[in-house]
């Protein structure tokens, strides 16, 4: 069976495209976008978390960083990366979304969870004796 014929087959899920075709992605990384939909970019602001939860996990696995200062790099890190992006980069109003508190911990204890599940499996794989 074709590539395309089972795509045409299978039902189509929910794609995260926007009416003119972009993805929310595509708008996340343009600096200065407009967001109509304010669930779109905390998405957006969830998703960021997630990554930079991975990889700073796997730096901090491999350094191998130990401790309470791996752990407040992470949260320094974590919110002030987000605080920049959605601050400096994409100059929202944070009012608009409940002020900068709400913007700084959305899907944040999320992350952190992320962040020692993959600080712990690194570490432990390339470490531990």
């Amino acid at each position: 069976m074709s590539g395309a014929r089972r795509r045409e087959e299978l039902p189509h899920a929910p794609q995260h495209a926007l009416p003119n075709g972009r993805s929310a992605w595509g708008k996340a990384l343009r600096s200065h976008a407009a967001w109509s939909d304010k669930d779109e970019f905390l998405d957006v602001i969830y998703w960021f978390r997630q990554i930079i939860a991975v990889i700073l996990g796997i730096i901090w696995g491999v350094v191998p960083l130990k401790g309470f200062v791996g752990i407040a790099v992470f949260c320094l890190i974590n919110a002030g990366v987000l605080y920049l992006y959605f601050s400096s980069f994409q100059q929202i109003d944070e009012e608009e979304y409940g002020g900068t508190w709400e913007l700084t911990k959305e899907g944040f204890m999320t992350s952190f969870a992320l962040f020692l599940v993959v600080w712990i499996i690194f570490y432990t794989a390339i470490h531990y004796d």
